[in-house]
């Protein structure tokens, strides 16, 4: 099968399948239960007082639901929602446009906002304390400032990499809450609505096999089941059954971690090109032919939960996990991780 079906592929939003099998409620939103119980009181009590929702901030590794929550947030609040993204707010002005086009308690959800441009994010900052901006006009010795008031509303930030975010940003938002990876329950359940919903036929060893091989997220589970039907519709009888589920992943190369051609290759080339490690994660990049952030982003993540992958001050390093799982001996620092290496373990 060619790499173009690996997780980096499957793990793009695909808008309107999202907007198709995205929950509207809590209630219907499987996983992620303590972050959900504590954003329905919040909700609650805000509804309760009618007041606007304090700031927050949703951070966690791609596709697994921050952007589905903000539109949950703003249904259960009984608000409307404007929606876009750090790269896309490009000037103040975007900005502007964007505030004064809100109602009294509206959501605005900016997804991925550690990417803003360092001038909207000022522009930002009073915004979401006093509720104005100052929007400079013209240049020179005619400049003069206008200030626009905005109604009182909630920013909804998300993020893959709270890291990169500003104190000053971060500072301002009320409270944070980082999402997981999901349990393999919560996806079948995840797998099933959706079948459900896209008329899909699928048995529970069907459901099974696709969740525990999705990398506990959900859009990633949601595109697996496409493929499935697909595979099941051409190679059998239209119904994701254990077996077929199986099959089809494997034309994928999705072995039975979870983990595809491109999870093999970031491993292969820490332990044969560089030793084991450590080795940064820009060489590892060269070597695999990936972009470096779409490695920490998408895939690094997922191999040091499983425990293939350990971060440390001086690079990357392949565990003894990895290694036995090419059929290898453990050399170089990793035959040290069994001895739980304290420096090992300290994130880079």
């Amino acid at each position: 099968m060619s790499e173009k079906f690996i997780t980096s592929t499957l793990n793009k939003r695909d808008a309107a399948k999202d907007s198709q099998l995205r929950p509207a409620r809590f209630a219907d939103f499987p996983g992620q239960a303590k972050v959900k119980e504590r954003l329905e009181l919040y909700v609650q009590a805000a509804k309760g007082r009618q007041e606007p929702l304090g700031h927050l901030l949703l951070s966690g590794p791609p596709g697994l639901g921050k952007t589905t929550l903000a539109y949950i947030i703003a249904n259960e609040k009984g608000t409307g929602i404007k929606s876009s993204s750090g790269p896309v707010i490009e000037k103040p002005g975007d900005l502007a446009g964007l505030l004064t086009s809100l109602q009294e308690g509206d959501v605005l959800f900016i997804d991925e906002i550690h990417r803003l441009n360092t001038t909207v994010e000022e522009y930002l900052y009073s915004a979401m304390e006093d509720f104005f901006i100052d929007i400079m006009l013209e240049q020179g010795p005619g400049a003069r400032s206008v200030r626009l008031n905005v109604p009182r509303f909630t920013l909804l930030g998300a993020t893959t990499r709270q890291g990169m975010l500003s104190a000053p940003l971060r500072s301002r938002f009320g409270l944070s809450f980082r999402l997981d990876y999901y349990e393999t329950e919560d996806l079948k359940t995840i797998i099933k609505r959706s079948a459900a919903i896209l008329n899909i036929e699928i048995d529970e060893d069907g459901a099974r096999e696709l969740a525990g091989r999705c990398r506990g997220t959900p859009r990633i589970a949601n595109n697996l089941l496409c493929w499935a039907r697909d595979y099941a519709q051409v190679r059998s009888n239209s119904v994701i059954s254990g077996i077929n589920a199986a099959a089809a992943l494997e034309m994928l190369n999705i072995d039975n971690d979870g983990l595809d051609e491109m999870d093999n290759r970031i491993l292969e080339a820490i332990i044969h090109l560089f030793n084991g490690g450590p080795v940064g994660v820009k060489n590892i990049a060269v070597s695999v032919g990936e972009e470096d952030g779409t490695i920490e982003e998408v895939y690094e993540p997922f191999l040091i939960q499983e425990g293939f992958m350990i971060r440390t001050p001086k690079g990357r390093v392949a565990t003894p996990k990895a290694w036995r799982r090419f059929g290898l001996e453990p050399a170089g620092k990793a035959a040290r991780v069994d001895g739980a290496t304290p420096d090992l373990f300290v994130n880079g």
